[in-house]
């Protein structure tokens, strides 16, 4: 098993010709943008929208108790058998579980039922056990969390993970995946001690994730915090606008337009003719491609959402911030798209890994027997066409959800006009997005 191979498909695997799917794609958000300007003239997303109340059950202690010691036994097991099991990727679960039922599942599922990662933290739990011994508020540290901080805390964790994925040496080692887990057990521990479970909900890079993409599920909370069902728009427009919030977002985008631009023969070429066969070389130039992707995307970003005419420049400076949650759902519609069938096909792999997971001929409940499902990498058409369609999604509703802020933001003179360079951009990562994604 190959961790890092996606299994994407080319643009050969496209029932239309990719040249279409471009043009069909900025067509959609051009007449999508059209539209939001005739018919959306005034703001309609409301972070305080009351939504339908669901059972208290949601937040019940005793299953917030259940679910917290499950995840610290899965935690404690998958413990043992990154120490114990084999050293070979190959017949050790762990890489598995960390690439594809952490980054990818837990990240998906957020998507879909809200902050996954918040309920199943086994250091979550193990900080709220350890307070009701010492009688403290799990809420409450020693220190203040900085507000200065914001969400820099996780862009650097996030910064760390795709580095670790996109250009380290040897990404799907059980030695390098172990180590990376090591210090984030450690600084999450240290960081929950110290700033309470505000530091989870800030600097925590899975929580901050599956949080922001929760965002864009139908589960949300009210102003009282009480859990409610609403449009996810609504539940988008209510993300937090912190310092960092635009950091996270370029690091997000970024690192997958690297994965797949450093899945291009053209890019595989230039790392071999600058490496010379040496790991140093390699991962320092895939280091560089890999911050220069993610500084093109912030800046523009930035750029774009300050190219607004008839305010000052402090007000242009402030827009990026309040921008940002628009740049969640086009994360969303690349983590569909770049990551399903690594998630459907190699996770069907891992877990028949976890038939045996001390590599002791072991074949627990049946795992090693199960074949792998490959349906989708069978039917690229169908796989192609969602690929598309996860992309352009994303994009319309960060189209829809930047309009709406700028409807809040912007002079009314400059309502139209303030937005343009925001949909010019959007048009830009559609295009490089699925030029990128299918292998150009």
């Amino acid at each position: 098993m190959t961790l890092l191979a996606h299994g994407l498909g080319g643009a050969d695997d496209l029932p239309i010709p990719l040249s279409y799917a471009l043009i069909g794609a900025a067509w959609a958000l051009t007449f999508s943008f059209a539209i939001l300007l005739v018919a959306w003239r005034e703001p309609r997303l409301d972070p305080a929208a009351p939504g339908r109340r669901l059972p208290a059950l949601i937040d019940s202690a005793w299953l917030r108790t259940v679910l917290g010691v499950l995840s610290v036994l899965v935690a404690l097991f998958l413990g043992l058998v990154l120490v114990f099991g084999s050293a070979d990727p190959q017949r050790n679960p762990i890489p598995g579980v960390f690439y594809i039922y952490l980054w990818v599942g837990v990240m998906t599922a957020s998507l879909l039922f809200g902050p996954v990662w918040k309920l199943l933290s086994p250091l979550r739990a193990l900080h709220r056990f350890a307070c009701l011994l010492l009688r403290r508020d799990p809420g409450q540290g020693v220190l203040a969390y900085p507000e200065s901080w914001g969400y820099r805390p996780a862009a650097i964790g996030l910064f760390a993970f795709v580095w670790l994925e996109l250009a380290a040496p040897e990404p799907g080692s059980v030695l390098a995946v172990g180590c990376w887990l090591l210090g984030y057990v450690l600084v999450t521990a240290v960081g929950l001690a110290l700033f309470g479970t505000t530091w989870a909900e800030r600097a925590d890079p899975f929580e901050v994730y599956s949080t922001l993409l929760s965002r864009l599920s139908v589960f949300g909370r009210d102003t009282s915090g009480a859990p409610v069902l609403r449009a996810p728009l609504h539940n988008l427009a209510a993300s937090p606008v912190l310092p960092g919030v635009v950091a996270l977002a370029a690091i997000l985008l970024g690192s997958t337009a690297f994965d797949s631009l450093s899945a291009l023969p053209a890019w595989a070429n230039f790392v071999d003719s600058r490496g010379d066969g040496s790991a140093l070389t390699e991962t320092v130039t895939r280091t560089i491609g890999l911050l220069t992707v993610i500084a093109i995307v912030g800046t523009l970003f930035i750029r774009a959402a300050r190219a607004v005419p008839g305010i000052g420049r402090d007000e242009r400076a402030r827009l990026p911030r309040p921008l940002a949650h628009s740049i969640t759902p086009i994360v969303a519609g690349y983590l569909i798209a770049h990551y399903l069938t690594f998630l459907l096909e190699k996770g069907q792999a891992t877990l028949a890994l976890l038939a045996d997971p001390f590599d002791r001929g072991w074949n627990i409940a049946g795992l090693a027997d199960h074949q792998v499902d490959y349906f989708l990498s069978t039917h690229p058409a169908v796989l192609a066409t969602v690929k598309v369609l996860a992309v352009l999604t994303g994009h319309i509703l960060g189209v829809t959800a930047a309009h709406d802020r700028c409807l809040r933001l912007l002079p009314r003179a400059h309502r139209a006009t303030g937005q343009l360079a925001l949909m010019l951009l959007m048009v830009g990562f559609t295009f490089t997005g699925l030029y990128l994604l299918f292998g150009g």
